[in-house]
């Protein structure tokens, strides 16, 4: 069973529970090799603290002295090891020497006997080289295999493989049938010749299509993904947990990993690692080493490399940057830059789980920053939600420090006087409504001053999509004395634009979509400001306390009011999560929704939005923020839904 604990769009930590123990994901599995090891499995958990490894079963049973060893003692007697064990079937053996001598009942049978914690079907690997006829075949084969090994399993969990070769629509429809099957994790299988083949491009397709199609509450796991360059981008993806056979693999032929790549020992010329296996020792003492003490070290030092890469890459994901750590990682190697824009293609798909905002800013690392989902919603936003209002003229400001409305205040005053004016921005995100400067990512972003050409291409594009749009009289950048001279003349009056009044409503409608503004603010308003700030912080509409506004993103926190506003003039299921009759009282007191207490929610809702938790007649219950998207609400069978921040009391 999986439960969500964080996440920062699809990447996520989780906790998965096994009979031996609760593993927190994003994990990587050491592969223990039963006929060789090169580190102990006892080891691999008391010294390096790896709560999970993963062994293969087929060898296992083929070796007499082991297979009864493992039967009668059991797999964790047999590898002296206390924590979780998962197996491999055979799969990878057929990929690298042809077919395998054991059917797919057999494995399955024989890796809950020897107690294995998680199985694997024996699923057909599908060759990047097969053609689609072929590989459709093999997927239907994996299909039947997987719905075969579902009735065997018994307490077993089991991993039922996603195959498909480079075919998205395979992918896809492999993970869309495996949704039906009972199975506990999902391997995206067969995209180790991918990674060895540098073709990070097509793994990225691999890995969203088979996303689209799985369900959520699974753990997906990147079979033969154990390098740690390519940890950030999976984990970004939405992969949970990955295996690692790489750091004794490579340690052999005297290969030194490194987030950065892996170096021959041959051509290093200084060892800048302070890992324990490196610590105190020079590159001329490695490589003086007896070939066996040496292999010992690399080993070591490749999976404390691997292990120190996995936990940076999860504390991205805790603190809300991992775009960003991702992004740095994949300009390591010119093909994990193929892999990151490659995500331009994917930007809709992505979009869905992105938060409203995160703690953190965002850094511009490079062009490809540009094609973010967190970006494509805000111009979506401002595309279809925005109103513009109805004035004379528009005047463009070129930039400027944020918030951008404090920056331009003063020459904002002198032209309202003189014409009746909007204002935009030339932002780095591209021409900016005045009034939305201070939600997220605007104000919550850090670009370089000096503009390369795809931030310049980028504004051209926006500002000139924005001149076939506005409805404005005269528009013009602004220019000092010269635009306050001109719009004297051309002008038929002052202005009458109220920066205040225009903020709340271009916010409701961008956070809650176009009416909600109308909804929340009809009535006598009354804005309260902060005495520090002077910024806006509460909203009141008749003496009621609708919305209060976020210091830190810039949006709007619901009040009871303004949901029953939002409720009476916004048709269901928008804004709304539905719950069952037995969770009513408890979220009426505030207490947190439980995913499997909601019966249904607006597909539309995106993490940290706000959302208004209802009874099935559609009266208001509570209102928090979405943990889950609304796709995913209710599909987790443990785990929070939605954190509530107030209970609302039902109308007499």
């Amino acid at each position: 069973m999986l439960e969500l604990i964080r996440r920062d769009g699809l990447a996520r930590i989780c906790k998965l529970e096994t009979r031996h123990g609760t593993l927190e994901t994003p994990a990587l599995l050491p592969v223990v090799n039963p006929r060789f090891q090169a580190i102990t499995p006892r080891e691999l958990y008391e010294t390096f603290g790896f709560k999970a490894i993963i062994t293969n079963s087929y060898i296992i049973r083929n070796d007499l002295k082991m297979r009864e060893t493992a039967v009668s003692s059991g797999l964790h007697a047999m590898l002296d090891y206390p924590g979780i064990i998962m197996t491999d079937s055979g799969t990878f053996q057929s990929h690298m020497y042809g077919e395998v001598e054991v059917k797919n009942e057999e494995i399955v049978d024989f890796q809950r006997s020897i107690g294995t914690d998680i199985g694997t079907v024996l699923d057909i690997f599908t060759e990047p080289e097969w053609s689609k006829e072929r590989t459709a075949e093999a997927v239907e084969v994996t299909l039947d295999r997987t719905k075969e090994a579902s009735t065997r399993k018994g307490e077993m969990m089991l991993a039922g493989v996603v195959q498909g070769s480079i075919y998205p629509d395979l992918r896809q429809h492999c993970a869309e049938q495996l949704r039906a099957i009972d199975v506990d994790v999902h391997p995206i299988g067969g995209v180790v010749p991918l990674m060895e083949q540098y073709r990070y491009a097509d793994l990225v397709d691999v890995i969203i299509a088979s996303k689209k199609g799985l369900a959520p509450e699974r753990p997906v796991h990147l079979f033969g993904a154990g390098h740690p360059m390519v940890f950030s981008l999976a984990v970004l993806l939405g992969c949970d947990m990955f295996d690692s056979a790489s750091y004794a693999k490579f340690a052999k032929d005297d290969r030194y990993m490194t987030i950065e790549g892996t170096y021959h020992l041959k051509d290093m010329k200084v060892l800048d690692c302070d890992c324990p296996a490196c610590a105190g020792k020079t590159i001329e003492t490695l490589k003086a080493m007896k070939p066996e003490q040496r292999f010992e070290t690399i080993a070591r030092h490749n999976l404390y490399a691997s292990k120190m890469e996995m936990d940076r890459v999860k504390r991205a994901v805790l603190e809300g940057d991992i775009w960003e750590l991702a992004e740095m990682r994949c300009r390591t190697h010119p093909a994990l830059l193929d892999g990151l824009r490659r995500l331009k293609e994917h930007r809709e798909f992505l979009e869905r789980y992105e938060p409203l905002s995160r703690d953190s800013a965002m850094f511009y690392t490079g062009a490809e920053t540009l094609n973010r989902p967190a970006l494509l919603r805000f111009e979506q936003r401002v595309k279809e939600r925005y109103t513009m209002p109805k004035t004379e003229t528009m005047v463009v400001f070129e930039g400027g420090e944020k918030p951008y409305a404090r920056h331009w205040a003063a020459q904002m005053g002198e032209i309202l006087k003189l014409a009746d004016s909007h204002f935009f921005v030339m932002s780095e995100l591209g021409p900016l409504p005045i009034e939305l400067d201070e939600i997220y990512p605007v104000a919550q972003s850090i670009f370089p001053r000096i503009r390369d050409r795809d931030m310049t291409e980028k504004l051209r594009e926006e500002m000139e999509d924005l001149s076939h749009r506005h409805q404005y009289s005269l528009s013009c950048m602004y220019d000092g004395q010269v635009t306050c001279e001109m719009l004297g003349m051309m002008s038929k009056g002052p202005g009458r634009f109220d920066l205040d009044v225009a903020r709340v409503h271009a916010v409701a409608d961008h956070q809650f979509g176009k009416g909600a503004a109308a909804a929340l603010f009809s009535g006598k308003v009354e804005l309260i400001k902060s005495k520090n700030t002077d910024k806006i912080r509460n909203v009141l509409v008749d003496g009621e306390h609708v919305v209060s506004m976020r210091a830190e993103d810039g949006f709007f926190t619901l009040r009871p009011p303004g949901a029953i506003r939002l409720l009476n003039a916004i048709p269901a299921p928008r804004l709304r999560a539905v719950v069952l009759d037995d969770s009513v009282p408890f979220n009426r007191e505030g207490k947190n929704v439980m995913s499997t207490f909601v019966v249904e929610a607006d597909a539309e809702l995106r993490p940290q939005d706000e959302v208004i938790v209802v009874d099935k007649n559609d009266s208001p219950v509570a209102i928090g923020r979405m943990v889950l998207t609304g796709d995913e609400i209710g599909r987790f069978k443990k785990g929070l839904a939605i954190k509530v921040r107030e209970g609302i009391k039902p109308s007499a």
